[in-house]
This record gives structure tokens, C-alpha cells and sequence, in this order.
């Protein structure tokens, strides 16, 4: 009989292009079937707090609160270079006073809000708004500016708006690491040899995709906000790596790097377990 876990990822081009080989069984899952779970990167996080997936796609920001339930797999994970969150405004006024506009954010626990909160802790006047809106809400005067992740990074210029500052490329001339947007957690309290095979077939399913790139593009398209082929593509090209196939030493370094500042800032709090799984 298989193993049935709960899993969960967002809808956007890069989990479905690396989830699709696993899910619709294209690979060897080695024993496991997957009950599966779609939502937005905050619904995501919420669900983590209240531990309600064995599995789930996480900020890392959020993980810096789940450390004692979660650990973060070695495949699966977003992060590189040039893909960090922007923020936006109607115009490019560099002179925008962040400490009284309004900000749209996709999610308090994202780690577009982690990177904002270091780069411009002023800025505290924050309302959180599902991602897929914050271009719209910005266009219609509700908000003054928007943190925007995701496919919006390639729409926000034709939409009319501005970028005001790239928190990505804050956060590498900083820190001259990679930057760590989001991974795949799994509940500490599974065997382990269940988290290394869950690891071993997450890693064959992002390998099988970028063997056959065309075999994921139906599940892409099912899922994405945005349509075009050539966005999904960019998507994907953006924020699935090699770092997504094995964290390696350059990556754990960057996600080290990170939790150690946001515990020197206490912005999360410290964290007594290992992040990754052996």
C-alpha cells in the first residue's frame, strides 16, 4: 500500500513545473502518493503555523518560525540571483516617504516582507493583499506602492508602474549572498527515512522536468495567473536552478545568512534545531 502525505505548493509556474513529474507520476515516487493541496504563498504559511501539511512550499521567512516542527528538504528550493521582490509606486520618485505611505504586501510572512523590513524598517504602514492583487490595487489609488513577487515582475512595467527599489538586489549588494525566496519543508516527526525518500523524488521530478521541459507546460498552464508561454517560461527560467535540485554549499550559506540577521534583528526567533535534513 502507498504512503499518502499531504502536500502543498502555490499554483505559479515554478512549483507546477517542479511538482508535475511527482504528482502525476511520471517518475518512480518510490512507494508514495501525494494528497494535494494549491495555494498562494501565504495560505501556504498559514497552513504550515497551523501544521496542517506533511509537506508545503514555505517562505523562509515563515520557516524562521517553524523550525521546531519542520525541516527544509535539500530539493525544491527558490533562490538565485536577480530574483528578488521589487517594490512599486505609480512613478519612480525615489523621494517617497516610506515610513507614511501606504504599502500593499503579499503576506506578512513572506520573505518579500522580511526583505523590506531589513532594507526599509520605516516602512510601517502595511496592508496585506493577495499578490495577484497588489498591481491593481496600486493602479486604483488604494495603496501608494506594492511588493511584487511572482509573474508580476513581468508585468508590473507594461501595467504603467515604476520600480522604486529591487530588494533582491538590495539584499546581494549587502550581503553578496544568493538570494533565499522560499523551500520545501517536511515535518520533522516523519521517519526519516520517509523525509530522505520524499527528498530523493522531489529532486528526480525537478530533474525529469528539466529533461523534458515540454511535459510540464499543461500542469503550468491549469494552474498560472498569467497565461502566456512566454512568461511561464521566464517564470521558470527565474526561480528554478540548480539550487532548486540540491541546495549545495552555496545555498544552505545564504539561507544561513539570512536567519542569522533575522535573529540579530529579532524578527524570528532563535532557533535551536538544524535547518536542513541530514
Amino acid at each position: 500500500m502507498a504512503e499518502k502525505l499531504t502536500l502543498g505548493f502555490s499554483p505559479c509556474p515554478n512549483d507546477t513545473f517542479i511538482f508535475d513529474a511527482l504528482v502525476h507520476h511520471r517518475i518512480d515516487t518510490e512507494g508514495l502518493d501525494f494528497e494535494v493541496y494549491l495555494g498562494d504563498v501565504e495560505n501556504l504559511n498559514k497552513k504550515a503555523f497551523n501544521q496542517e501539511l506533511d509537506i508545503t512550499k514555505i517562505s523562509y521567512h515563515a520557516y524562521g518560525y517553524l523550525t521546531d516542527n519542520y525541516v527544509l528538504l535539500n530539493a525544491g528550493s527558490a533562490l538565485g540571483k536577480g530574483c528578488g521582490p521589487i517594490l512599486v509606486g505609480n512613478s519612480d520618485d525615489k523621494s517617497l516617504d516610506l515610513k507614511t505611505s501606504k504599502i500593499a504586501i503579499p503576506g506578512k510572512y513572506t520573505t518579500a516582507n522580511f526583505l523590506l523590513s531589513i532594507a526599509h524598517p520605516e516602512a510601517e504602514n502595511k496592508v496585506e493583499v493577495l499578490f495577484s492583487d497588489i498591481e491593481s490595487n496600486i493602479l486604483n489609488g488604494e495603496v501608494d506602492a506594492g511588493l511584487i513577487i511572482h509573474e508580476n515582475r513581468f508585468t508590473y512595467q507594461s501595467n504603467g508602474l515604476k520600480k522604486i527599489i529591487d530588494l533582491g538586489e538590495y539584499w546581494e549588494n549587502t550581503t553578496e549572498k544568493l538570494i533565499p525566496l522560499g523551500g520545501i519543508i517536511i515535518k520533522r516527526e516523519l521517519p526519516v527515512e520517509t523525509i530522505n525518500k520524499v527528498n530523493r523524488v522531489l529532486r528526480k521530478s525537478i530533474e525529469y522536468a528539466f529533461n523534458n521541459p515540454d511535459s510540464p507546460l499543461g500542469y503550468m498552464k491549469e494552474n498560472a495567473q498569467e497565461m502566456d508561454k512566454s512568461v511561464m517560461i521566464q517564470h521558470v527560467d527565474l526561480y528554478v536552478n540548480k539550487y532548486s535540485i540540491d541546495l549545495g554549499v552555496e545555498g544552505k550559506d545564504a539561507i544561513t545568512q539570512m536567519f542569522n540577521l533575522a535573529q540579530e534583528k529579532e524578527i524570528i526567533p532563535k532557533i535551536n534545531k538544524s535547518l536542513f535534513i541530514d
